[in-house]
């Protein structure tokens, strides 16, 4: 509380400074944030005014920003409308008091959240009670210790917008640092000179990850705004959804999250193996820096496993993906997010086999949060739509099967930052280990005991979800099939929902095959086996991908026909085969059950970092490791 106290001290704008005399670089700073703290908490009996500014983005964490402008408009103490325009289209969002909503005029589309609406259509007990804050700001005592706190440094006057700027920039100091737990974070105003005025640039830099500059055009005050002004302006025969205030308040929040977080490179190889936690008979181990899970049990148990172990990174799966990525989402696709994917839901749970249903339930108990969230970030992958291939023998040079996984999907929204090798031993089919991240009890890249491999690659179709959800499928082939007949057979019973396509390898068979999969066809593509959509064969190989990515792919495996192990294997899936999307990339070596994982970090796409290798029979049969010093 402190650290956000302090933080909205300095980043109180817009700001007003006096020019009767001229301030001290201390006084002006402080008499600006003074001054913003009145628009913020009008006195007592004052009517509070409307200011509004629009705002060019000088710089910003996402470079596609530098450049545009925002309108803002606000009135103390709760409401805020912001308009720009994004993709040659006008966006709106407004705070009208205790509900916020979002327009897209050109769509004619709208989304209002109220409180008092059901969370979840599929549960109407799950009624809103989120009131949402006023707008704070510091106490004007608070407001008076910044000359105490902060160090103040002028620099050369600058013209900004016309206007000829003093321009300041404060620094906590070392001591405040400390005591309110706050970053050397910078905080610039520039001021125009003479008279009563408002800042016409702020800047925030000096933490990791945070570089921002806005410029204000035309900052203005005027008389506090008719209630009508902000509300939304819909029009007879726009669709306007209605949805709870509190997936908007959560939308806010996981976006701030997201905002600078990092994910770091591992570090060296140094063959540590550490135990974490211990849940019944699950367990969370490092490996090499890598988070490994190890399930064992029935649904619930191994549900109850997870959500005790990796709690914390579960919670945030569930925020990003569903708060975070789905509620935004929305914007682009003028459709409520979470009434698509419960519409989804309704479609795809009558064919879910009940013990996944079973797992996620425990998995949301263990972890404190509703169900429906659990179970909906599952379903995530229905309704967003990578490069796989298979090296048989004859390919290899050391007669081994290889098959490659590229996964581009969702780099940078913070799934990076919770994978998980997770090794699942259920009470009831195959052992299986599945590459992926915390909470996701489906799979999209795995392998299993009896050497049986998988990866999937989305296709068209969205929309058709009555049949079993593709990631909960390749889960079903991981624990029943013993062959690659019996995956076949499993992908050819489904029933099964959008367009997919798969890479399945079975090394007892020695043979792996390419699957498209619609909801009404399955056709199957056999090594060195040409298809209309995949027109250059390469003998005894799988290669799907599509665009350059298959062409350069195409090439790669002609040119190193014959030679290949597992490291030129590997550099298969580097770019551009894989894309700027990479997230994870994995390499199967089913014969010997070896597998390879490389994770994206903040600075490389998940096939240029380093692959750590394990062997799945190994991490079946391993005791736990030595628990972490001082546990």
């Amino acid at each position: 509380m402190k650290r956000r106290i302090f933080l909205l001290s300095l980043l109180a704008v817009p700001a007003f400074v006096f020019a009767e005399q001229r301030l001290s670089p201390a006084d002006a700073f402080t008499a600006g944030v003074a001054r913003l703290a009145e628009i913020y908490s009008p006195k007592a009996g004052s009517e509070p005014q409307t200011f509004s500014t629009t705002l060019r983005v000088l710089r910003a964490p996402v470079k596609e920003l530098a450049g545009r402008e925002v309108a803002v408009t606000f009135q103390a103490p709760d409401r805020l409308l912001i308009s720009a325009d994004v993709n040659g289209g006008a966006h709106m969002v407004a705070r009208d008091g205790g509900e916020v909503w979002f327009f897209v005029p050109g769509k004619k589309w709208g989304v209002i959240g109220k409180p008092g609406v059901a969370r979840f259509a599929g549960n109407p007990a799950s009624v809103d009670a989120t009131v949402l804050p006023s707008f704070s700001f510091p106490e004007k005592a608070k407001v008076a210790l910044l000359p105490l706190l902060c160090t103040f440094e002028e620099h050369a006057t600058e013209t900004v917008g016309g206007s000829v700027c003093r321009v300041i920039v404060a620094t906590p100091t070392a001591a405040a640092q400390t005591a309110f737990n706050v970053p050397a974070v910078k905080i610039e105003l520039a001021i125009p000179e003479g008279g009563m005025a408002l800042p016409a640039r702020i800047a925030v830099s000096g933490v990791k990850g945070i570089d921002v500059a806005v410029e204000l055009v035309n900052p203005h005050l005027e008389a506090p705004w008719p209630a009508e002004k902000w509300k939304m302006p819909a029009r007879e025969g726009d669709r306007v959804e209605a949805t709870a205030v509190a997936h908007f308040a959560r939308f806010a929040e996981a976006t701030m999250r997201a905002v600078g977080s990092k994910s770091l490179p591992l570090p060296p190889l140094d063959g540590s193996r550490v135990l974490v936690g211990v849940e019944g008979r699950g367990r969370l181990e490092l490996h090499d820096g890598v988070r490994v899970l190890f399930l064992d049990g029935t649904p619930e148990e191994m549900g109850r496993q997870q959500g005790a172990l990796v709690k914390k990174e579960v919670c945030s799966i569930v925020d990003r993906i569903l708060y975070g990525v789905g509620v935004g989402s929305s914007l682009g696709k003028a459709r409520w997010f979470f009434g698509e994917i419960e519409e989804a839901q309704g479609r795809l749970q009558p064919f879910m086999d009940p013990r996944y249903l079973r797992e996620m339930d425990a998995l949301a108990d263990a972890i404190g949060r509703p169900r429906e969230e659990v179970r909906l970030a599952n379903y995530f992958p229905e309704l967003f739509h990578c490069s796989g291939f298979a090296l048989l023998g004859p390919a290899t040079a050391d007669g081994h099967i290889y098959h490659g996984r590229v996964l581009d999907y969702l780099k940078g929204v913070g799934l990076e930052q919770n994978s998980v090798v997770t090794i699942v031993r259920p009470d009831i089919g195959n052992a299986w280990v599945n590459v992926g991240y915390c909470g996701f009890i489906g799979s999209v890249t795995a392998m299993n005991e009896k050497g049986i491999s998988i990866g999937e690659m989305g296709g068209r179709g969205e929309g058709h979800w009555d049949g079993k959800p593709m990631a909960q499928l390749l889960r079903e082939i991981m624990e029943k099939a013993d062959s690659l007949d019996d995956a076949i057979a499993i992908l050819r019973r489904g029933p099964r929902t959008c367009e997919y396509y798969y890479v399945i390898t079975d090394a007892k068979a020695k043979r792996a095959v390419g699957v498209k999969a619609t909801p009404e066809v399955l056709e199957i593509v056999e090594a060195g086996q040409t298809h209309p959509q995949l027109p250059d064969a390469v003998k005894d190989c799988v290669l799907l991908s599509a665009g350059d990515r298959y062409t350069e792919l195409v090439r790669r495996a002609k040119a190193g026909l014959g030679k290949f192990d597992a490291a030129s294997a590997r550099d298969l899936m580097t770019r551009p085969v894989c894309m700027g999307s990479n997230i994870h990339s994995v390499l199967f070596a089913p014969g010997t059950l070896d597998f390879w994982v490389a994770n994206a970090d903040s600075v490389e796409v998940a096939s240029h970092t380093v692959y750590r290798k394990f062997n799945l029979r190994e991490l079946l049969d391993a005791a736990p490791a030595a628990a972490r010093a001082g546990r």
